[in-house]
């Protein structure tokens, strides 16, 4: 529970159809000075965890603050500053699903004697070939199985979504029905819980995370001005570069060993081709034989049809049958079959 509209409807909801619930909300990070409280009412703020609290209280059942604020550096953010260091751009929503709210929580719940968790993220499960698989929410807008790639098929057995086959405006309704009327219409966060005002770099420095100035080049290899950092820039990036080349330009490639960033035409950023590493297949059988699937490589892209080249040792390398648009190097490749989320992996490169 995190003190929002969604996971407290799921909660609800729960209690309408008759289980018996036991809340929980963590606290992540050790430094609420530096993140959480530097946004009045954030996801992982002492407001919100009090909020959810007391929304446990008026609806009658226990609830308990879990502090995974050690575990959470040691993964989380931990990753997501060495993935920058590396010139690459994380993505810690799937990495703190997979080990904190299904790895960590599986634990509390054993311990709490829960049997199953529930979340209110906008996901379904559905079986197939003997399998069970994320699939795509109803609200298509809102569908969050992207961030549960990682998830193994001894999670989804233990895990229940309740707000899978509602969309977002069925959810405010809830709330307000139930009388939680402010509750309908609060504001969602669609920043990194623990990176204050969206601002990774300020939060890479109070890190310890320092790179100097370095040149930008072209696709040649000339050089065209002084960057500040190549941890600065993300692929795709066009805004915010310091530099005027007389039009348009786009970081289309980052070299942290040689601390270039490469700027280049927005075209320079289509790619068809697509490696992914740690990649993970429910079923590999199925995608051996019928290879043709659908891919997504950011959170906001749709998917496109693409057809799977190579698959072993956890490498992953697909052609996709239109270009897609700044892929990039750290975050997730997620893959779907007949609206099933079949797997995925971290993109090394296109």
């Amino acid at each position: 529970m995190s003190g929002g509209i969604d996971s407290s409807v799921a909660a609800m909801l729960l209690l309408e159809q008759g289980y018996e619930l036991v809340g929980v909300t963590f606290r992540t990070f050790d430094s609420i000075k530096e993140s959480c409280l530097a946004r009045e009412k954030g996801c992982c703020s002492v407001e919100s965890i009090m909020e959810a609290k007391h929304l446990a209280e008026q609806l009658g059942f226990e609830h308990h603050i879990l502090d995974y604020r050690q575990i959470f550096r040691d993964t989380v953010i931990k990753n997501f500053v060495e993935e920058y260091m590396h010139g690459r751009t994380p993505n810690p929503c799937v990495l703190c699903n997979s080990h904190i709210k299904w790895g960590e929580l599986v634990r509390a719940a054993d311990e709490l004697g829960c049997d199953m968790i529930a979340t209110g993220h906008y996901a379904q499960i559905a079986e197939h070939r003997g399998h069970l698989y994320l699939k795509n929410a109803v609200d298509t807008s809102k569908d969050q199985t992207y961030f549960l790639w990682m998830l193994t098929e001894e999670n989804l057995k233990r895990t229940i979504f309740p707000l899978g086959s509602l969309t977002k405006p069925e959810v405010r309704e809830l709330a307000a029905k139930h009388g939680f009327e402010r509750l309908s219409k609060k504001t969602e966060s669609q920043e990194i819980c623990f990176v204050p005002d969206n601002d990774y770099r300020t939060f890479l420095y109070k890190q310890g995370c320092r790179v100097e100035q370095g040149n930008y080049v072209d696709r040649n290899g000339n050089v065209l001005g002084i960057h500040q950092g190549f941890c600065n820039y993300t692929i795709g990036q066009r805004k915010g570069l310091g530099i005027a080349l007389g039009e348009p330009r786009f970081v289309t490639n980052i070299n942290a060993e040689r601390n270039e960033v490469t700027l280049g035409d927005r075209d320079d950023l289509l790619s068809t081709e697509i490696t992914a590493q740690n990649v993970k297949i429910r079923d590999i059988e199925w995608l051996s034989k019928d290879p043709e699937v659908e891919v997504r490589n950011r959170y906001r892209s749709q998917p496109v049809k693409a057809v799977i080249k190579d698959l072993r040792n956890g490498t992953l390398k697909l052609e996709t049958l239109t270009p897609v648009w700044g892929v990039t190097p750290g975050q997730s490749l997620v893959i779907y079959k007949d609206n099933l989320l079949v797997g995925g992996g971290i993109i090394d490169n296109a």
